[in-house]
């Protein structure tokens, strides 16, 4: 077990969605934070305490969490120095990247010296199987995006959050770094072999009671052309019962990719629905959530009011506004 509390390493974050580990721990288990610690540079701030190892350990913390989600999720040199200075100070290491801790020799030198350990949350702990497509019991409902990175997880943990409010059976399935951090379980979907990815989202989301909802966290976007293989994982593997379409409206392209542009919310709920149905004919998209980080309240309102009217569904940004009307939706299937 990662021993908590945590201290949350932002690194050099050239911007705030690339800490989007640490302020997904920090959103949901700030109880778990202790403080923030920033390289010279770093775009990101969580407004929670900038602490030093030093000061961090004196207040109690005991895992420092790589909290930076980069692209091709590799340890940077620069971090090095800290990480090693961590494992001297006591500090355990956990990361969700790529590049694991472990496979650095350096900081598996020290951390067998020091007696310090090292938790890679990326690597899969299960022999997972190829997928069968059998129906199981209880319902599923899965979180797809316009792109990456625009609140699929965030949609997910409040909509589960909204669901249990209401006395609803409901369990948060967290496929993906973060949310392995925030709840201490689930299936690191994009480390698992091709072959094997869709039968670890039946194995994460097996029977369960017939008025039991398992929240699937989403990952990529089947109109990323770097990641959409993940997505396709949950869509079938999942077999979802209902979709949430999930949307960052000041995008100006995809994530990493300046050449491409962002679908619209229409064809990603034609694309995904399309796709569910080969898995579960009976998939139906119950709402809309929308990222309005960007925008003022007003604002967020104004263009929540707009996708409602255009796409006849409730249409909400959970963090901001709460995810009752979706919860609501998912109690009238």
């Amino acid at each position: 077990m990662i021993e908590t509390p945590y201290l949350l390493f932002l690194g050099d974050a050239p911007d705030p969605l690339a800490a989007k580990v640490a302020q997904g721990i920090k959103d949901w288990r700030p109880e778990n934070c202790v403080g923030q610690f920033r390289l010279e540079g770093c775009k990101a701030d969580l407004k929670i305490p900038d602490m030093t190892l030093a000061e961090a350990k004196a207040a109690g913390a005991k895992t420092l969490v790589i909290g930076v989600a980069n692209r091709g999720g590799v340890i940077s040199q620069t971090w090095k120095k800290v990480l090693v200075e961590a494992l001297e100070e006591g500090f355990d290491l956990a990361s969700g990247l790529h590049n694991l801790l472990r496979d650095e020799e350096d900081l598996a030198a020290v951390a067998r010296a020091t007696g310090r350990t090292l938790h890679d949350v990326r690597i899969p702990s299960v022999k997972y199987p190829i997928a069968n497509g059998e129906p199981r019991k209880g319902k599923r409902l899965l979180a797809v995006g316009t792109d990456c990175s625009v609140g699929k997880m965030y949609t997910a943990l409040a909509l589960d959050a909204a669901m249990r409010e209401k006395g609803m059976k409901s369990t948060f399935r967290a496929t993906g770094q973060t949310g392995i951090l925030i709840t201490g379980d689930g299936v690191p979907l994009d480390a698992v072999i091709a072959d094997f990815m869709a039968g670890s989202i039946e194995y994460l989301t097996p029977d369960n009671d017939d008025d039991h909802w398992d929240i699937i966290e989403g990952q990529g976007s089947l109109f990323h052309v770097s990641y959409s293989g993940v997505t396709m994982a949950l869509v079938h593997g999942g077999q979802p019962d209902a979709l949430v379409l999930c949307h960052e409206p000041t995008r100006s392209h995809m994530r990493g990719l300046p050449g491409y542009q962002l679908p619209t919310i229409e064809a990603v709920r034609d694309m995904a629905l399309t796709l569910a149905q080969v898995a579960n004919p009976a998939c139906k998209v119950i709402g809309v959530s929308i990222n309005t980080q960007h925008m003022g309240e007003d604002e967020a309102v104004a263009y929540c009011k707009e996708i409602e009217d255009r796409m006849g569904l409730p249409c909400v940004d959970p963090y901001r506004h709460g995810a009752e009307r979706l919860a609501e939706a998912v109690a009238a299937l």
